[in-house]
């Protein structure tokens, strides 16, 4: 064998193993920002050491793609600068066309098509397979690296570019948002954990007045009443827990546990209507309507209240809201047998729904997975008031947000039901009578 003939084949091989470092270079940078950063969490937790070595890589995400794009590089060039000697030597100057066509074609199937398919595809494994030798890669090429960014730091800062990172708690909760949107199965129990999930993320921005129970729904008794009516009240409703109220339904003095009132009337000598129900009452703990609901869940758990009542910036008496019904902002209202979750909504024989004005927005875009806006208005008859700019009459019709709105009961100046058909396409906003 000829010099000129071990030196092609020493240069095939050099070429061939440059194309395998290439391979494995591009299939571990995909694998590695690919892959499901909460499983590989989940399995470190569970003390996978590859998975505890893969979150490592991926903590200095600057180090591992400079180490990566590094090797890549010079393993392309290099291949590509072989191919070319190899290439001449045979074919003369025509060599450079040949060595450019056949290097093209090589390094982008099987160096760079085919590693990342195979990676993308099975991202999670080839991480956990690839972290060893990855590591040790990164660790030999950290100075050059180092050296990289140095470099691309001084060009952006002479170009006036910024180079800090943007990614906020913001960006953060933006792809939170957007995994919970993207998972792909809509049956209604994915539906429901895609709600809970949504209303996790929203508990800083929804406000209690959106959620309160509005005080004309509220059930007060009369603080100045005998205890004997109190008791009889207080037996005959649903709540364990009431508000007290004396002179006007708007002056609360104390919220009274139905457990409290039955020890003091059971610890209580002689006649029953001697017993001063306000001194068993606790005292109302008023709260603005603006309260998030997070910082509310937080100041529940503070002071170990379940129970608070919502004002506005004039110290008028909006509402009530319970610990209850924060946690069921986030799991949703627990029903009976019936089909319909939201309290208020009758499915109608034409695909239509019949809905109560004062449902919320929230509830409906819950339960039906609907999209109405819920910045300006709280329920359905709230939407209707903004999107019409006027009171309504009974028999108006509007198409607005994908949805067909007919009025259908209206008492004084209050919108009390309206029937919603979901529209295929959104027409604009329209009216009729």
């Amino acid at each position: 064998m000829t010099d000129i003939d071990t030196s092609l084949i020493i240069d095939l091989v050099a070429i061939l193993a440059l194309l395998v470092m290439s391979f494995f270079f591009s299939g571990s940078e995909t694998a590695l920002t690919a892959h499901s950063r909460p499983l590989m969490h989940q399995l470190e937790q569970q003390g996978n050491r590859r998975a505890a070595l893969v979150n490592k890589l991926t903590g200095n995400r600057e180090q591992l793609i400079g180490a990566i794009l590094l090797g890549n590089t010079l393993a392309n060039i290099l291949s590509s600068a072989l191919a070319t000697k190899v290439m001449i030597s045979l074919f003369g100057e025509a060599g450079v066309a040949y060595a450019t066509l056949a290097m093209t074609l090589v390094i982008l199937i099987f160096a760079e098509i085919l590693p990342k398919t195979v990676a993308l595809r099975h991202a999670p494994r080839v991480a956990l397979v690839l972290a060893p030798l990855v590591t040790v890669v990164v660790w030999v090429l950290a100075p050059a690296v180092k050296v990289m960014h140095v470099v691309v730091r001084l060009t952006l800062r002479l170009a006036g570019a910024d180079g800090a990172s943007e990614h906020d708690v913001s960006t953060t909760v933006a792809e939170l948002r957007g995994a919970i949107e993207l998972h792909g199965r809509d049956d209604g129990e994915v539906r429901h954990e895609r709600a809970m999930l949504r209303s996790v993320l929203e508990l800083g921005e929804v406000r209690v007045g959106e959620i309160m129970t509005h005080r004309r729904n509220v059930v007060t008794i009369d603080g100045d009443q005998k205890a004997g009516a109190i008791l009889d009240a207080v037996l005959s409703s649903a709540y364990t827990r009431i508000p007290l109220w004396r002179g006007k339904p708007d002056n609360i003095i104390g919220v009274i546990h139905a457990k409290d009132l039955l020890r003091a009337v059971r610890a209580h000598v002689g006649d029953l209507d001697e017993l001063d129900v306000v001194t068993v009452a606790t005292p109302p703990w008023f709260i603005p309507e603006s309260t998030s609901l997070h910082e509310q869940l937080q100041a529940f758990r503070d002071r170990r209240e379940h129970f608070a009542m919502v004002v506005d910036e004039y110290g008028t008496l909006l509402g009530i809201v319970t610990l209850e019904d924060i946690l069921e902002e986030i799991v949703g209202d627990i029903t009976d047998e019936h089909d319909v979750a939201v309290s208020g909504v009758r499915p109608q024989a034409d695909g239509s729904y019949m809905v109560n004005g004062d449902v919320t927005l929230r509830d409906l875009n819950r339960e039906f997975d609907w999209r109405l806006p819920d910045e300006e208005a709280v329920t359905i008859a709230g939407l209707m008031l903004h999107e019409a700019r006027h009171i309504p009459e009974v028999g108006q019709v509007y198409l607005f947000h994908g949805f067909r709105f007919e009025i259908v009961r209206r008492v004084r100046n209050q919108i009390t039901a309206v029937r919603i058909t979901p529209q295929t396409t959104d027409r604009g906003t329209e009216t009729g009578t």
